[in-house]
Parts: structure tokens; C-alpha cells; sequence
């Protein structure tokens, strides 16, 4: 417990978060990619969005939450993790569907996109332009590609890598969060604390009273 800790602790700012930011980022792209790509009056459709959307707003959510309850801080960004973890999974659906291929961890690509620190949809979607026009030159291995359209691949696999980044954001702060909840608890003991911390400066300052009025005699 630190001095004079205050009841209600700082707490929102979830924009800063690196995980909300790219949680946004996959959001925007998949509403891009949904429309584009996926029939808009389908289930497919609206589930893909949805999904996206779950992890950007529960991660909002549980910051502000934190404030009153580390407990519904934790659930919150679990929520959003699960939420991810969905949308990676119709992503996957939607390329083993379509005979397109789900890239290897090793493929340079991936690390290309991250490398690439995209803040916008505009700027993914530049990346995979430049990705298709270097794909129709001569590919990574100096040979056309026999595909005249890689964009759906593109896209799909670019948003995967994003998910993933987003995940693992998640999955550290998950932790943070559950080691927080152990060794400070929640909103109860720290109102505990709080009293208990006045309770105490209360008693110090009659006592200091009572001593100095006992000299003053």
C-alpha cells in the first residue's frame, strides 16, 4: 500500500493501449474486408464484424472498469481475446474455403506487414497493394504468380497477422492484470486500505494532540 492511495485509481486511457490500437486497426479492416469479400446479408458477414468490433469495445470496457472492479477488468479483456481468437478463426475458414493458403509462420511476408507498422486501413491496404504488384512482377522467389488476383489472400492472411500481434498484446496483459488482481485485489481491498489508512492518521493526530496539550501543562 502506498500513502494516501487514492479510492478510485487512475484508470480509461485505453487508447494509449498497443492492443486497443491494433484491435482497431483489425476492426477497420475487417469491416473493409467483409464488404468487399464476404456477402453482406449473410451470417458470415455480420459474425466477422461483430467479432472485430467485441475486441476493440470490451477492451474499452474493461479499462474503464478497472477503476471499481480488477475482477471485471480481467473478464473484459479475456472477452476480447476470445473475440479475436473467433474472428482468426473465420479468417482461416474463409481461405481453406476458397483453396487459398493460410501462410507459414516463416513466411517473410508476415514479418514484412509487422515491420511495416501500419496505423491505418489505408496503410494495410497500401501494403497489400505493394504486395500484389510485387507478387505479379516476379514473387518472392523471382517467379510470376499463377494467380491474377492474390488480394483476397493478401488481405485475409495481412489481417492474420494483425490478430495474431493483437493476441499476444492480449495475452501479456492478461497476465498483468491477473498478477495485479492477486497482490493488490480489487476495488474491496483497496477500500479497506483506504479507511484503515485514515482510521490510523486519525488516531496518530489525537494522540499527537493529547501530547501536546499534556506538555503545554
Amino acid at each position: 500500500m502506498t500513502a494516501n492511495e487514492p479510492l478510485i485509481p487512475k484508470h480509461g486511457g485505453y487508447r494509449k493501449l498497443k492492443s486497443f490500437q491494433v484491435a482497431q486497426l483489425v476492426y477497420d479492416i475487417t469491416v473493409r474486408f467483409c464488404d468487399r469479400y464476404i456477402e453482406k446479408r449473410s451470417r458470415t458477414h455480420d459474425q466477422m464484424v461483430q467479432a472485430a468490433r467485441s475486441g476493440v469495445q470490451n477492451i474499452a470496457e474493461g479499462s474503464q472498469a478497472s477503476a471499481t472492479s480488477k475482477k471485471t477488468e480481467l473478464k473484459l479483456t479475456n472477452v476480447a481475446r476470445a473475440s479475436l481468437e473467433e474472428l482468426r478463426l473465420d479468417y482461416e475458414d474463409y481461405l481453406r474455403q476458397h483453396g487459398l493458403p493460410v501462410w507459414d509462420r516463416s513466411d517473410p511476408r508476415r514479418q514484412s506487414l509487422i515491420d511495416r507498422r501500419c496505423a491505418t486501413a489505408d496503410d494495410v491496404a497500401a501494403w497489400v497493394k505493394n504486395e500484389h504488384e510485387r507478387g505479379r512482377r516476379g514473387g518472392l522467389n523471382g517467379q510470376k504468380s499463377g494467380q491474377a488476383d492474390t488480394y483476397p489472400e493478401l488481405a485475409a492472411n495481412a489481417s492474420l497477422v494483425l490478430i495474431t500481434v493483437a493476441c499476444s498484446l492480449l495475452d501479456r496483459q492478461i497476465a498483468s492484470q491477473a498478477k495485479a488482481f492477486e497482490t493488490e485485489g480489487g476495488f474491496t481491498e483497496r477500500l479497506y486500505r483506504v479507511r484503515s489508512e485514515k482510521r490510523a492518521s486519525r488516531v496518530a493526530s489525537t494522540r499527537s494532540n493529547k501530547s501536546t496539550t499534556s506538555t503545554q501543562d
